[in-house]
């Protein structure tokens, strides 16, 4: 039995231009910029540690990566939901850090030199039909919308059997802002059409 599992719903936004060329190329080509910033939010929809409910809170994963992601030298922090009980708070913080193994565990171990910490703050997750956005109050907003195909509805552009941890096949989705002020790092985008991403997840460890 895993010691814990949780799944939901991911979005995220970076600076790199769309379609983000760490995407398509595994991710060995370099980001748009010199380097790439990116925020990543979940909600766990389902989720235990033990004898602990996680189900209805949100973490958020923050990253600055050089040139070439896969080349590592990361700053890496992350956020948990303040309504998180002692309880849960104890449970999750050591997922988000990547101390309890998984997939942050995996991040945390290959790509990362400056580890910065969890906080805990309010965490705002919303979906309506394509747009996704995120409110972490002082420290993080953006705002994505999918970008439709024109078959089937409107549901958005798909690109799969990727290598991105939240999932193999994941929604095409641009930004219309992105704000970024902690753990030392800050970022200000409008109107740039930057890129984006959702898909649901599942993680255990």
């Amino acid at each position: 039995m895993p010691d814990w599992e949780i799944s939901g719903e991911y979005m995220e936004s970076c600076n790199c231009d769309y379609l983000c060329p760490c995407i398509y190329t595994n991710p060995q080509g370099e980001v748009t910029h010199d380097h790439c910033t990116a925020a990543l939010i979940f909600r766990i929809d389902q989720g235990v540690r033990g004898a602990t409910d996680l189900s209805g809170l949100c973490f958020a994963l923050l990253i600055r990566s050089g040139k070439i992601m896969a080349d590592g030298d990361w700053v890496f922090a992350g956020v948990v939901d303040d309504r998180a009980n002692a309880a849960q708070r104890a449970a999750l913080a050591p997922i988000v850090s990547g101390e309890a193994g998984g997939t942050p565990g995996m991040i945390r171990s290959n790509l990362v030199s400056d580890f910065r910490g969890v906080q805990f703050k309010p965490i705002e997750f919303k979906t309506e039909g394509l747009k996704r956005s995120v409110n972490i109050p002082d420290m993080l907003s953006f705002e994505i919308e999918g970008v439709a195909s024109r078959n089937r509805g409107g549901e958005p552009f798909f690109i799969d059997n990727t290598a991105h941890p939240a999932n193999r096949r994941l929604a095409l989705a641009r930004a219309n802002q992105f704000h970024l002020h902690g753990f030392g790092l800050d970022l200000d985008m409008a109107g740039k059409g930057n890129n984006g991403h959702f898909a649901a997840f599942s993680w255990a460890a």
